[in-house]
């Protein structure tokens, strides 16, 4: 057993049509470096993706999420749904389908977590202002002790990001980098 029971390391978003972009960037690399640790430790690995079925009947035609839904395929089989493959997700971690910007939303992530016994959450993902900040408020909500791990973070506006980590994000939730998490 590890000392790390009852902490679970979400990976939010890491697939093609959002984070593709950020493929190269230093928050993937940091992203890694988190599940790599987690991996070492035993913390599991939840991977979490956002997904629709064809036709998008979860979303009437007046819901705000739909302006996100008409910047790409987002079908649950479209590659734009994919987890990126430089993320190395290993079959045996589970994968979550939310269906709006929360982990939470539309997904089946409270029943994952009582299953694995969790009692803390880490948080990396893309974007910040949409599947961190959301996940992070309705966690806090349902009484998780949060940590968010600034650098396996990434918005696509720098500033936003910034501005989350640094003033939104520390009230409800502990924000550390990478190494500070693993202990470097």
């Amino acid at each position: 057993m590890s000392d790390h029971t009852g902490t679970v390391l979400l990976a939010m978003d890491f697939q093609n049509g959002i984070a593709g972009p950020f493929a190269e960037a230093e928050v993937v690399a940091r992203a890694k470096d988190a599940i790599a640790h987690a991996r070492q430790v035993g913390i599991p690995v939840v991977w979490v993706h956002v997904a629709l079925r064809p036709g998008y009947p979860e979303l009437p035609e007046t819901s705000p999420f739909m302006r996100i839904a008409s910047h790409g395929d987002l079908s649950e089989e479209s590659a734009a749904t994919q987890i990126l493959d430089v993320m190395g997700r290993r079959d045996d971690e589970l994968l979550v389908t939310k269906r709006r910007v929360g982990a939470f939303s539309g997904s089946d992530l409270a029943e994952v977590l009582r299953g694995l016994g969790a009692t803390e959450l880490v948080l990396s993902g893309i974007a910040t202002r949409g599947v961190v900040l959301a996940t992070m408020r309705q966690a806090a909500d349902l009484d998780y002790p949060v940590t968010i791990l600034a650098d396996a973070c990434a918005d696509r506006d720098e500033e936003v990001h910034r501005v989350l980590i640094e003033k939104v994000l520390p009230w409800q939730a502990d924000v550390v980098t990478v190494d500070e998490w693993i202990g470097k």
